[in-house]
C-alpha cells in the first residue's frame, strides 16, 4: 500500500513522501496514528493544504516575535538587591528575577526564554539577549541597583 507521510518517520522517510508499506502496517498504526494518509490525489491536496497553513502560521508567528523585539529594545528592568560591604551582591540575578520584572511591565516572557550565560553576581548595567522565536531573539537592559 502506498501512504503519503504527514511528518518524518525514522525508517520510512520524510514528510511529504510516498512511501510503499504493508497493509496492516499503514491501516493498524500510520493513518490511525495520522503519521500517514493514503496516497491518493485528494490527500496530496490536502497535505499541500497543511503545509502551507502550516509555513503561514509560522510566518506569522516570527513576525509578532519581531514586533516584540522592537518593544523590548527600549525596555529596561531595574532589579533593586541586597549589597553587603564592598557593594558585594547577597545571592544573585537570575533569569526568573528579569522573567517577574518584565512581567510587571507587561510582557510576559518566560524565563527559560531569557539567556544568560551565567547569574549576575555584581551590581551594573547589563544587556541579556531574549530569545523570542527560533529566528529572532531581542535584547533587554537590565540595571541592577543596591536597596
Amino acid at each position: 500500500m502506498n501512504v503519503l507521510l504527514r511528518q518524518d518517520y525514522d525508517g520510512l522517510g520524510e514528510a511529504g513522501q510516498e512511501v510503499k508499506v504493508k497493509d496492516g502496517f499503514a491501516r493498524n498504526f500510520l493513518i490511525p496514528q495520522g503519521i500517514a494518509f493514503l496516497a491518493n490525489k485528494q490527500n496530496r491536496k490536502r497535505f499541500e493544504n497543511d503545509q502551507k497553513q502550516k509555513s503561514w502560521k509560522q510566518e506569522k508567528e516570527k513576525q509578532a516575535a519581531a514586533e516584540l523585539a522592537k518593544k523590548l529594545e527600549n525596555v529596561s528592568c531595574t532589579i533593586s538587591v541586597q549589597v553587603g560591604e564592598e557593594d558585594k551582591l547577597f545571592g544573585s540575578v537570575t533569569s526568573q528575577n528579569i522573567a517577574d520584572s518584565l512581567k510587571e511591565q507587561g510582557f510576559d516572557i518566560e524565563k527559560r526564554k531569557i539567556l544568560l550565560d551565567e547569574p549576575i553576581k555584581a551590581l551594573g548595567i547589563y544587556t541579556v539577549n531574549v530569545k523570542l522565536h527560533s529566528d529572532v531573539e531581542g535584547s533587554v537592559k537590565v540595571w541592577v541597583v543596591k536597596e
